[in-house]
C-alpha cells in the first residue's frame, strides 16, 4: 500500500505510523504543507494520512495552503481513498464532509479516556478497540459529525471524538499514533498552550502516562492493518 500524509509543522509527523509501513514494507511519501510542497496526482498514492497541527481549519488566509489541501482531501474522498484524519486532520475533513469546526468547551491536553459508541450493524474501523480505552489529546477545538457518516467514539470533554465515513476513512479528534519522541515535540513547541484548565495535564503527568503508548500504538495498528486488508480485498476486485 502506498501511504501519502499530509503535514502542517515540522514537529507533527507520521510517528508510530511510520513505523509501522516501513514495517509492513508499505512505501511512504509526505506533501510537507508549511514548506509549500506539491500534491500527489490521485493514481500515485492508496491511503492517505492527515496529520494535526496548531492552527485552525479557519485560517486559511494565515496559512493559504489549507484552502489547496481542503480540495485535495474532497479529491482523496471521492477517489474512495483510504483515509486516516487526525486531530486537526479529523477537523479538515469534518469540514470538507460538511460539518462545522468550533471551539470545544475546553481545551483537552494530556491522557483522557475516549469511550466507544455501540453500533450493531454498521462495522467499525474502531472495533477491535475496547470499549474505553486511554488516549492522548492536545486539542481546542471540536467537529460536528457530518451527514452520512457515522459517530464512533465521545467523552465528558468532547462530544465528537471520532467518526467512521463509508469503511475507507476515519477521523479521530485524539492521538493513536503518538510516540515518546512526538509527545516530547509536542511539549517542546507548544507549550504555551498549556495553562491551567481542568482537562489540561502538566508535562510530568503526560510524561508518566506515556508507559500506555505500546497498548495506544497497537490500537493504531489495529486501524491500518483494516484499510490495508480493505484496499487488498478492492485491488483483487479491481484486477
Amino acid at each position: 500500500m502506498r501511504i501519502h500524509s499530509l503535514q502542517h509543522v515540522n514537529f507533527e509527523d507520521l510517528a508510530f505510523i511510520a513505523e509501522w509501513a516501513e514495517t509492513n514494507d508499505h512505501s511512504v511519501t509526505t506533501s510537507l504543507l508549511f514548506q509549500d510542497e506539491q500534491y500527489p496526482q490521485q493514481e500515485e498514492y492508496d491511503c492517505l494520512i492527515v496529520l494535526g497541527g496548531p492552527m485552525s481549519v479557519h485560517e486559511e488566509k494565515k496559512y493559504p495552503w489549507l484552502a489547496s489541501e481542503k480540495r485535495f482531501i474532497e479529491n482523496a474522498i471521492k477517489n474512495n481513498k483510504s483515509i486516516v484524519g487526525i486531530c486537526l486532520g479529523a477537523q479538515l475533513i469534518a469540514e470538507v464532509l460538511g460539518g462545522t469546526v468550533t471551539k470545544n468547551k475546553e481545551k483537552e491536553i494530556g491522557w483522557f479516556p475516549v469511550t466507544l459508541m455501540d453500533h450493531d450493524s454498521a462495522p467499525s474501523l474502531l472495533s477491535s478497540l475496547p470499549s474505553t480505552f486511554y488516549a492522548f489529546h492536545w486539542h481546542g477545538d471540536t467537529f460536528s459529525i457530518p451527514s452520512n457518516c457515522i459517530k464512533l467514539a465521545s467523552n465528558e470533554t468532547c462530544e465528537n471524538q471520532a467518526f467512521q465515513y463509508n469503511d475507507r476513512l476515519l477521523a479521530l479528534q485524539f492521538h493513536l499514533e503518538s510516540t515518546r519522541e512526538s509527545i516530547t515535540a509536542l511539549l517542546q513547541h507548544c507549550k504555551n498552550e498549556m495553562i491551567s484548565g481542568k482537562y489540561i495535564q502538566d508535562e510530568p503527568t503526560i510524561k508518566r502516562a506515556c508507559g500506555s503508548l505500546p497498548k495506544v500504538n497497537a490500537y493504531m495498528r489495529s486501524i491500518l492493518e483494516k484499510l490495508a486488508r480493505n484496499h487488498d480485498t478492492s485491488a483483487r476486485v479491481v484486477m
